[in-house]
């Protein structure tokens, strides 16, 4: 098969790509990379002249904020024009999501429909901050989400600009279009398919693919200190309930100070990231999932220990006996208490990044996943 996919946020896509080639397709990713990440990309549509220059990065945003109108937009709009000729005779696209080109909504949908016009099957992929999914969220009836800050506190209603754009008439009047022009739905992990589901969709649930051939697992080795990594994402900030885990580090940095290394990083490309927490034993990732999102996914195949989504419902969806992952929850109390015990007992922080790699080696192999995703598209 011949197949596009369109956008990318996590490297979901490139893994994606990665297990479709193993299996003798041929397949393009056409992208951003998602900004500061840079994740990799076979079509880019990264906007870079209103971007990378002091002076044009100047004059975007004073029309932004006078005029609410993006340049970036519309340079990122152009480079996808431009290359819609050769997007043509695929046999499946997928978008990541109904803003899968991060445009105006008006044109994402303009090219949507020649995009789906030249080519045969598509479908979308549910991996985020979708319509349905935000809808639902809003009606707090979840024990947490990623929108808890915002419910219970409305001032934080910028932070939430992002999310809350799709159920504005013009991004919702998009995903009605897409969802009714794809021949399937399909979302990667618990914290999407529970909303969706509730919100009386019919969705195929396909656990995120991980290379298990490029991530290395290594077994960690607890030398004179426990080394805990935080990496900071500004645009998703509150949404993962970081200053939770800055308050609780705080408390752990004077309670074991001859006992820890603590590595903070911040909106740093994808590459850079990976080598900084490679040595990491533990890393924190969010509060408010219910299952494991990309980045703790890669964490957990290279063996880590991570504090992230793994509720009862992710529990008893994988039919676990053992822990893989730290259930991290938005109290800092909490999170503090189950550091102290694995500062206190490094041999479990080494057993628990041991069950992880099994796990995901059985869940999330990006082959197996692959297969799993022909068979809905077909």
């Amino acid at each position: 098969m011949r197949i596009l996919l369109i956008g990318e946020y996590s490297r979901l896509h490139n893994s994606l790509k990665e297990g479709l080639v193993t299996l003798g397709h041929e397949v393009y990713i056409v992208s951003g990379g998602d900004h500061f990440k840079n994740y990799d990309t076979d079509f880019s549509i990264k906007p870079i002249l209103f971007s990378n220059y002091w002076i044009t990065k100047k004059v975007r945003n004073a029309f932004k904020q006078f005029f609410n109108f993006d340049f970036e937009k519309i340079e990122r709009a152009i480079r996808f024009y431009l290359i819609l000729p050769k997007l043509k005779g695929f046999d499946h696209v997928q978008l990541i999501n109904s803003d899968a080109l991060e445009l105006y909504p008006k044109v994402s949908l303009f090219f949507y429909k020649k995009l789906f016009t030249q080519n045969n099957k598509a479908s979308l992929l549910v991996c985020g901050d979708e319509t349905p999914v935000i809808e639902y969220l809003l009606k707090n009836e979840m024990k947490h989400s990623i929108l808890s800050p915002y419910l219970n506190d409305s001032s934080l209603k910028k932070q939430y600009h992002f999310s809350l754009k799709y159920i504005q008439p013009n991004y919702s009047s998009v995903f009605n279009w897409v969802k009714d022009n794809v021949s399937s739905i399909i979302v990667s992990d618990l914290d999407y398919k529970i909303p969706m589901e509730k919100m009386n969709y019919k969705v195929n649930f396909i656990p995120n693919p991980i290379n298990t051939q490029k991530i290395n697992f290594s077994a960690l080795k607890m030398d004179e200190k426990v080394i805990i990594f935080l990496g900071i994402n500004r645009l998703s900030y509150s949404k993962k309930g970081i200053h939770f885990f800055e308050k609780a580090l705080k408390i752990i940095e004077e309670k074991y100070a001859d006992k820890v290394e603590i590595i903070i990083t911040e909106n740093i490309p994808y590459q850079h990231y990976i080598s900084l927490y490679n040595k990491a034993h533990i890393l924190l990732d969010q509060v408010y999932a219910y299952d494991q999102g990309y980045n703790a996914l890669e964490a957990m195949a290279k063996g880590k220990l991570v504090f992230t989504g793994a509720e009862q419902e992710f529990i008893d969806y994988y039919k676990l006996t053992e822990r893989v992952a730290i259930n991290a929850l938005p109290d800092v109390d909490e999170l503090v208490k189950e550091l102290s015990i694995l500062i206190e007992n490094p041999n479990e922080i080494i057993k628990i990044g041991k069950n992880a790699r099994a796990f995901i080696e059985k869940e999330h192999d990006y082959v197996r996943i692959a297969k799993k995703y022909l068979e809905v598209w077909k």
